[in-house]
């Protein structure tokens, strides 16, 4: 059973990174599935952008939580969103469809659902909410 006052009782970075990370994460579906090239995907890409770089954005703001001081390994990962989202944007803009849709396909991959999994890790409040404590 989901249990989400883990979630609501966290400090409100944790509530901005999740809620953005998750509604990213299914307009990500919705872009993926969906027709390319058309008004409504540059729309919802852009809510998409927004939203990843948030996530990222948000990520610099929860510190504290890894073994190995301030910062975590899977802050690289917003590093590398910050970089390769402009870099995407600029492939579809000069018509490199095809970079576009890697970059993006990977970035949703690798930040939403490589990543997203690792929040299941013990511990973690993403467990707790999903799993039980």
């Amino acid at each position: 059973m989901i249990d989400l006052a883990p979630l609501w009782f966290a400090p409100t970075i944790v509530i901005v990174h999740t809620i953005c990370a998750l509604t990213a994460f299914v307009l990500g579906l919705v872009q993926l599935a969906g027709p390319k090239g058309t008004l409504v995907h540059r729309i919802l890409g852009w809510m998409w952008v927004v939203l990843l770089m948030t996530v990222a954005g948000s990520s610099a703001g929860m510190t504290g939580f890894s073994r190995q001081g301030v910062f975590s390994v899977i802050h690289l990962l917003s590093l590398v969103t910050l970089v390769m989202v402009p870099l995407a944007v600029l492939a579809a803009r000069r018509g490199s469809v095809s970079v576009h849709g890697r970059i993006m396909t990977g970035l949703f991959m690798g930040v939403l659902v490589l990543a997203g999994a690792f929040t299941l890790y013990p511990g973690r409040i993403m467990a707790h909410v999903l799993l039980g404590g």
